[in-house]
């Protein structure tokens, strides 16, 4: 069996590389994407991605996500700290959810400070560029092979 990760990028994040490069880097999605499909493909597991501006396009992809992944990783971007909804969806999923921000949201503007999957997720990464999503599917990959 081919273990399966599903990439979740929340709203804006399809502007990465042109928006606030200065907190969100210069590399673009589409390079994020790729560098997380071929570091899985190294390792013999299939990464798909998905990013929506629309809150409900994100809760079907999290719902699609019950019975065709192993596991997930999500930036919900803004959404972290208002979405309800999103929160909902994750709470139907059995397997491992890490949470992922490229900025630090501690060291950002109060309002960004609250995520409200925290503390339904196996962990968040935050503040390190787009090497956070590596990171997260490093961990992701090692945790449904057993090997953590």
């Amino acid at each position: 069996m081919t273990i399966e990760i599903m990439v979740i990028h929340g709203p804006n994040l399809n502007m990465l590389g042109q928006r606030e490069p200065e907190i969100y880097g210069n590399k673009t999605l589409y390079q994020i994407n790729s560098e997380l499909k071929e570091h899985a493909k190294k390792a013999g597991v299939k990464v798909e991605t998905f990013q929506s501006n629309y809150e409900g396009a994100l809760v079907e992809a999290i719902h699609k996500a019950t019975s065709l992944y192993q596991g997930l990783i999500i930036n919900p971007a803004a959404y972290t700290h208002t979405s309800i909804a999103i929160r909902d969806a994750l709470l139907l999923l059995n397997m491992p959810v890490i949470e992922i921000h490229l900025s630090n949201i501690k060291k950002r503007e109060t309002f960004r400070h609250n995520s409200l999957i925290t503390d339904i997720v196996l962990g968040q990464i935050s503040g390190f560029g787009y090497y956070g999503y590596i990171m997260a599917l490093d961990a992701l990959m090692r945790l449904v092979q057993k090997d953590i």
